[in-house]
């Protein structure tokens, strides 16, 4: 874990929907996030204090 913030990339965990997911973009403060694996729908969130970073995009390909 890490204590900057969240960003494209990360793979992170969403306390608000309590789910982990990988953030895909941000538009206008607003995180757009996909599940890590297995397809499904995406979703967004509104508060980046509530996305807690598990694998930080600089060690995405290394998982």
């Amino acid at each position: 874990m890490t204590d900057r913030k969240a960003w494209i990339g990360d793979e992170v965990y969403d306390e608000d929907a309590e789910r982990t997911g990988i953030i895909t973009d941000v538009r206008g403060g607003v995180y757009i996030l996909r599940p890590v694996s297995g397809g499904g729908s995406e979703w967004t969130s509104n508060n980046s204090d509530r996305l807690t970073i598990k694998v930080p995009r600089e060690k995405q390909a290394l998982s």
